[in-house]
């Protein structure tokens, strides 16, 4: 069960990192500083949608409107930690 526990957490944090990959990527896809005619880059960007939008829409269907802010990842990185800190503090214990 401990090892179980260990693979989740891991997918956690490899998700941190992809969901910290969007944000950089929207950021400089925004500001045209990545070519975006560029077939590599479409792709990356592509992949980094399809990993993390379909977790991002529902939190942004409740996130009242900013002016185009968008705090979502920030959310979304929010509930992973309060995630990984539920199964460090309350389930691993009771593993063992």
């Amino acid at each position: 069960m401990l090892a179980i526990l260990n693979v989740i957490m891991m997918a956690l944090n490899l998700y941190i990192y992809v969901v910290i990959a969007s944000a950089i990527f929207s950021w400089l896809y925004a500001f045209n500083i990545v070519n975006s005619s560029n077939q590599l880059v479409a792709m990356i960007g592509q992949v980094l949608y399809n990993l993390t939008e379909p977790v991002l829409r529902p939190i942004r269907r409740f996130m009242p409107n900013l002016g185009g802010i968008d705090i979502s990842p920030i959310i979304l990185l929010l509930g992973i930690f309060l995630i990984q800190n539920i199964i460090v503090l309350y389930i691993a214990p009771n593993v063992y």
